[in-house]
């Protein structure tokens, strides 16, 4: 596992998950089978070649056992609301954020059962979040994956809509020279200007973060982009990279589901968790 590289990114479905894994299956994904967490949350995971989308949520009588364990999905808004980064060593890696003033809680590790060929294991993990309000755009932190092979599973990875990365993270905020900076900093790489999207920073192993005023965000997804509202920041698109020419996608617009296709990515608004995804590849402008 190399550390700092992208894990995986999250979308909040608070109590919706049966509608959601629905909503997701009909976007071409392959979703793993309900995950119950030792923390109370649920969850389904669309695995790709190194990371991974995540759909998180609690029961519809609410986080199981004790209703304030998750109170960072039962209090907040649905939508992407995640960013993880691979720890080879949690404890390492909450020593660097204290160094870096970054410092929120201590790790904390957990664990989900999984079914494979018919024994049941148990997939562990050790998470670290940076401090609250450093990112105000969701929660940022850290994974170490003690079973990764309980989780990249070939089963698991192979979608209908093609993808196989999460190629850029697209976060809208109120400062972006100050947004960039907190995660230039986190992942000691340097700031690239790429207007007219916006401030880049280059995730190790892949994938980048682009930082961008919410006027740079609307002239990117127009009336398909989410409101930043009164928030100074939000995560505003997932953009994932796809082997399939988005020409020629099954997906289709829905009440689940607004559709956009540009020169050479298709944009998916899924109202109800206020995201916005991109499947982008070079095969349509090849082929018109």
């Amino acid at each position: 596992m190399n550390e700092m590289n992208l894990d995986h990114v999250v979308i909040n479905v608070k109590d919706d998950m049966d509608v959601a894994q629905s909503v997701f299956s009909k976007l071409g994904f392959t979703t793993t089978p309900r995950g119950y967490h030792t923390l109370g949350s649920i969850n389904h995971l669309m695995m790709f070649g190194t990371d991974y989308m995540e759909l998180i949520g609690f029961p519809k009588d609410g986080v199981v056992n004790n209703p304030d364990t998750r109170p960072d999905l039962t209090t907040a808004p649905f939508g992407i609301n995640g960013l993880v980064f691979k720890s080879n060593d949690v404890e390492k890696t909450f020593e660097k954020l204290v160094a870096l003033q970054m410092d929120g809680d201590p790790p904390k590790s957990f664990s989900r059962p999984v079914e494979i060929d018919g024994r049941k294991q148990d997939a562990k993990f050790r998470t670290v979040t940076a401090r609250a309000g450093v990112f105000p755009e969701g929660r940022v932190y850290f994974c170490e994956h003690g079973t990764s092979d309980l989780v990249w599973r070939p089963e698991w990875q192979s979608h209908e809509n093609g993808i196989n990365a999460v190629s850029e993270i697209v976060v809208v905020a109120r400062d972006p020279t100050t947004s960039s900076e907190s995660y230039s900093k986190l992942l000691d790489a340097s700031i690239v200007n790429k207007a007219p999207l916006g401030l880049s920073i280059e995730i190790p192993g892949g994938g980048c973060i682009t930082v961008c005023a919410e006027n740079q965000y609307r002239e990117r997804y127009g009336d398909l982009a989410s409101d930043l509202g009164g928030r100074e920041a939000l995560f505003g698109a997932l953009v994932f990279n796809t082997d399939k020419n988005i020409l020629k996608q099954k997906i289709r617009e829905s009440e689940h589901f607004k559709l956009k296709t540009k020169e050479t990515s298709l944009v998916v608004r899924v109202p109800k968790y206020d995201a916005v995804l991109e499947l982008t590849n070079s095969f349509a402008r090849l082929n018109q």
